[in-house]
């Protein structure tokens, strides 16, 4: 009846993470710091987890002098993302 909730996804900040990368083509580390209010600690932790699951694909560089992180969503997230939703779904019904 109720379908299995992916235990990667499922944990709120990377629920949040995820939910920003879907709305965006990409985004940089301090966007999603600000957009999910989560200490960079943290988020960099988060955001390996979905990096080494193939959820997410993430690019360093720089701009300037300064380093910088753009994360962006991969097809296998995209997916994993909508199964979680419809998951979601048959808990709320």
């Amino acid at each position: 009846m109720f379908k299995k909730l992916d235990p990667l996804l499922h944990s709120e900040l990377r629920l949040a993470v995820m939910s920003v990368l879907i709305d965006l083509e990409e985004a940089d580390f301090v966007y999603l710091r600000e957009a999910t209010g989560a200490t960079a600690g943290n988020l960099s932790v988060q955001i390996e987890k979905l990096t080494s699951a193939g959820y997410i694909m993430v690019e360093k560089g720089y701009k300037g002098k300064k380093p910088q992180t753009i994360c962006r969503i991969s097809p296998e997230g995209l997916r994993a993302f909508e199964e979680y939703v419809e998951a979601l779904k048959t808990y709320l019904k």
